[in-house]
């Protein structure tokens, strides 16, 4: 972090942030800052030429090699393993040059695959077999739909009525930040984006801080494939997130909430503003709100491309304007966060929770679940399974009664699951018995529940190509701030692409070695969780992975 550029970047307010400036230099250009744009954005913001530059090639939407795309094949871990994207590919390039076609790592249609990006809009299911008809500018149907079955009602119940919100709002703000904030501390929430923090805890610590200005950011740009429980919230229950982005703004002091939204959700960037314009015509944000004296405003940011601004420094870092990079610690964002001032970063999930804890107090939602992990959690399940899509369980419930009943089991053979993301646990099937659904269970495992996104990996496909996938995954999504991550995730793909596709063997104590210095060294969980799957992998599937390990 330059403390600098923080400082220059805030002069502007986060209305003016230098990144969204960025965002529309881009689109004037077809996909790349012009050199002039960037000059001038690097005057008006007075922090040069280099930084600008510098960020915008962080970013897949932004970078020079985005220039001229029109067409975005995705190429997330759910897709890859149902093998719909070869058939996605072949059909995209009878209509495009090799150079207008680009990638997005996970759209978050991973229920049904055959995902593709076109004009500002996602697709998925047969809309690939209409896409002569799309470019003719004929209607075509997005799909994307999705079953949610709901074993605990609490994140999925309804709450879409602005009256409701008005009325728990007014309940909220006459209760005072004080007993808001026990209610949360007391429901001992912890946070849904992996890291697994008491969300309480972090709240208070932002309280605690005296400053003009604090932040809210709700982290939308946790970009998991396999996991779509985000765009769930975002298209389908915005006030939730909005709700409990206002409770954390009372909690702590803050006038602002921010909610940074992945480039590749467009249509959940369009239903929050749809759902912000309403709150702020019914008077429910802006100034003095239900004239308590309290202000909170709102601001969209849309990412452009990223994966570790799922890290909130890196996040915060990208709104600056600054390469998405990981920031040292200490200070921590509530000491020391946005514009260097205190600020609180949550995921989607974490926040929606708060609209039930305020409703119902914090005792009942701590008698849900276990004793380390309270409350419920969505859960994604991916095209392979016989009923695919959202599910939402009381944390504790057993994995098999989610892969079994809820899910309704495979469509297909399947030889493990990796749950939590990229940096989550490979799970052989023959585990699934043993595991609950909370924090403690996984990691007592040698597994991580993270997001809780479930992909299948089919029996018939190989281990070596999916730990090769990973690797190339981390590699291009590293920050490149630290030499652990930089250089060993680049490393790591090398070694098993070649035992993938040229039959060379991999070393395994170099690799073992390789896998120690990226846990230990990395600076973020980025290069120090990429490990986790790969020993998984090694330690269940054996006999076909010493084909590969010598």
């Amino acid at each position: 972090m330059s403390r600098n550029l923080s400082a220059l970047s805030g002069r502007k307010g986060l209305q003016r942030n230098l990144f969204e400036q960025m965002g529309l230099a881009a689109i004037a250009a077809d996909g790349t800052p012009a050199p002039e744009a960037l000059a001038w954005l690097a005057d008006e913001f007075l922090i040069g030429d280099a930084n600008t530059y510098g960020s915008i090639t962080a970013y897949d939407f932004m970078k020079p090699e985005n220039r001229g795309k029109q067409i975005y094949i995705c190429n997330g871990s759910a897709c890859l393993c149902a093998g719909t994207q070869e058939k996605v590919n072949e059909i995209v390039k009878q209509h495009f040059e090799e150079s207008a076609i680009g990638h997005m790592t996970c759209l978050g249609r991973c229920h049904e695959n055959s995902s593709f990006h076109y004009q500002g809009k996602n697709y998925s299911g047969n809309s690939i077999d209409q896409l002569e008809n799309l470019l003719k500018k004929e209607e075509v149907v997005q799909n994307g739909h999705y079953g949610v079955s709901a074993g605990y009602p609490l994140l999925t119940e309804s709450f879409n009525d602005v009256k409701e919100f008005k009325a728990l709002l007014y309940t909220a703000l006459q209760s005072g930040p004080e007993k808001l904030l026990d209610e949360i501390k007391i429901s001992q929430i912890r946070g849904r984006g992996g890291a697994g923090f008491p969300m309480g805890i972090k709240w208070e610590g932002c309280r605690n801080e005296i400053s003009d200005e604090k932040f809210i950011i709700c982290n939308a740009d946790e970009g998991d494939p396999g996991a779509f429980s985000d765009r769930y919230l975002l298209e389908e229950k915005p006030l939730s997130v909005l709700f409990g982005m206002l409770i954390a703004g009372i909690c702590t002091g803050a006038n602002w909430g921010v909610l940074f939204i992945r480039a590749e959700y467009p249509e959940a960037v369009h239903t929050v503003e749809e759902t912000i314009r309403q709150l702020l015509a019914n008077k429910l944000i802006g100034e003095d709100i239900l004239g308590s004296g309290f202000t909170f405003n709102f601001k969209v940011i849309k990412a452009q491309g990223a994966y570790i601004c799922g890290e909130e420094t890196a996040l915060i870092n990208a709104i600056e304007g600054q390469r998405p990079e990981v920031r040292t610690r200490p200070p921590f964002p509530t000491q020391q966060g946005l514009f260097l001032k205190p600020t609180v970063v949550n995921n989607v999930e974490t926040l929606a929770a708060a609209k039930w804890i305020v409703e119902n107090g914090g005792s009942a939602y701590a008698r849900l679940g276990t004793e380390k992990s309270r409350g419920t959690k969505l859960v994604s399940l991916d095209g392979i399974f016989n009923r695919p899509g959202i599910v939402e369980v009381e944390m504790g419930t057993p994995l098999q009664k989610v892969i079994y009943e809820l899910g309704g089991g495979f469509r297909k053979p399947v030889k493990a699951l990796h749950i939590g993301g990229p940096l989550g646990g490979i799970v052989p099937v023959e585990k699934i018995s043993s595991l609950t659904v909370d924090f403690e269970s996984f990691a007592a495992e040698g597994f991580l529940l993270g997001h809780a996104s479930i992909v299948c990996i089919p029996s018939d496909f190989p281990m070596i190509k999916y730990l090769e996938h990973l690797f190339q995954f981390a590699a291009f999504e590293s920050c490149g701030k630290c030499f652990p991550c930089r250089l060993g995730t680049k490393r790591a793909h090398e070694m098993l692409h070649a035992a993938a596709h040229d039959m060379k063997t991999v070393n395994r104590e170099l690799f073992m070695d390789l896998l120690n210095t990226l846990q230990q060294g990395s600076l973020c969980a980025h290069g120090g969780g990429i490990p986790l799957p790969a020993r998984n992998a090694l330690m269940y599937f054996v006999d076909e992975l010493n084909l590969h390990f010598n």
